[in-house]
C-alpha cells in the first residue's frame, strides 16, 4: 500500500518543482531522503528505567523500534561515563516516513498550544529542517495517562534538496506550515 503523500509528491509536486526550478530530469526533483526522530535522556545516566518509558513513547509515535544512543566519551562534569545511554533514536525510510510526515503535518501540529506556524529559520543550509517540540502529548497515539514526565523531542527532516530555498519549497507543497 502507497502511502497518500507519497502518491500526491509523484503526481503534483514533482511537474510543480520541475516546471518552477527548470529540472531536465525527475532525478533532479528535491525529495524525502529521511526522517529522524530523536529524544535526549539526561536523566538516563541515574534511573535507568526512563529508557523503558521513552521506548514504548517512541514506538508508539514513530511505529517502529527506537534504538539507544550512548555517550561518545566521558565528561565528569555531567557525571557521564563512555558508553552509557544518553537517549533515544529513530530513523524512519520509506512508506513509513511519508506515512509519519503526512501525520506530523496534518495531525500534530494543529494541536499544538498557539500555533502560527513553523520557523523557516531551521534549515541548515542543505535543505535539511529540524523542528523541536516540547512534549510528546501532542501526538494522537500517546495516552496521557500513561506518561510518567513530559519529554521533548527533536525531528529532522532530510531532503535530497541542494538549498535551503528548494528545501523549503518541497516541505511547502508537502503541506509544512510555515508562518
Amino acid at each position: 500500500m502507497i502511502s497518500r503523500l507519497k502518491e500526491k509528491y509523484k503526481k503534483e509536486m514533482v511537474p510543480t518543482l520541475m516546471s518552477e526550478y527548470g529540472y531536465k530530469s525527475v532525478m533532479q526533483v528535491p525529495s524525502l531522503e529521511k526522517v529522524v526522530v530523536n529524544i535526549g535522556l539526561g536523566e538516563a545516566t541515574q534511573q535507568a528505567h526512563v529508557l523503558e518509558a521513552v521506548e514504548r513513547d517512541l514506538a508508539a509515535i514513530t511505529g517502529q523500534h527506537p534504538v539507544i544512543t550512548r555517550a561518545k566519551r566521558s565528561i565528569a562534569g555531567f557525571k557521564l561515563r563512555q558508553g552509557m545511554p544518553i537517549g533515544m533514536m529513530v530513523t524512519l525510510r520509506g512508506d513509513r516516513m511519508y506515512d509519519f510526515f503526512d501525520k506530523l503535518v496534518n495531525v500534530t501540529l494543529p494541536r499544538l498550544r498557539d500555533f502560527q506556524g513553523m520557523s523557516r529559520d531551521s534549515f541548515d543550509g542543505r535543505g535539511n529542517y529540524t523542528l523541536g517540540l516540547r512534549e510528546q502529548l501532542i501526538f494522537p497515539e500517546i495516552e496521557y495517562d500513561k506518561v510518567d514526565k513530559v519529554r521533548g523531542l527533536e525531528i529532522s527532516v532530510v531532503t535530497t534538496a541542494r538549498t535551503n530555498e528548494e528545501g523549503c519549497r518541497l516541505l511547502e507543497l508537502m503541506g509544512m506550515p510555515f508562518s
